[in-house]
């Protein structure tokens, strides 16, 4: 799980069938300040988070696991919107 800011859209007219339903969006990994730490990537949306949002995505097998049906072909999910990061 790691926190990321939504930089993008991406428009696809062929997905997965499993896919069909979910937005595209592309984020970058950032750290608990919102510095970006990793290069950008797409992720499927299953919150409705917008551009500049923070949100909280999963990798890997738990991105499977956060669509219906399960076990979709991705590798990055987001599964949350992000409110606060209070780090002291």
């Amino acid at each position: 799980m790691y926190l990321a800011r939504v930089i993008g859209t991406v428009v696809a007219t062929v997905k997965y069938e499993g896919l069909s339903g979910y937005r595209l969006l592309i984020v970058e990994a950032i750290n608990d300040q919102g510095e970006a730490t990793g290069a950008p990537h797409a992720a499927v949306d299953t919150t409705q988070a917008g551009p500049g949002e923070t949100v909280i995505c999963v990798a890997s097998r738990e991105a499977a696991l956060a669509c219906d049906p399960t076990f979709v072909p991705v590798d990055a999910a987001i599964v949350g919107i992000v409110d606060a990061v209070d780090v002291p």
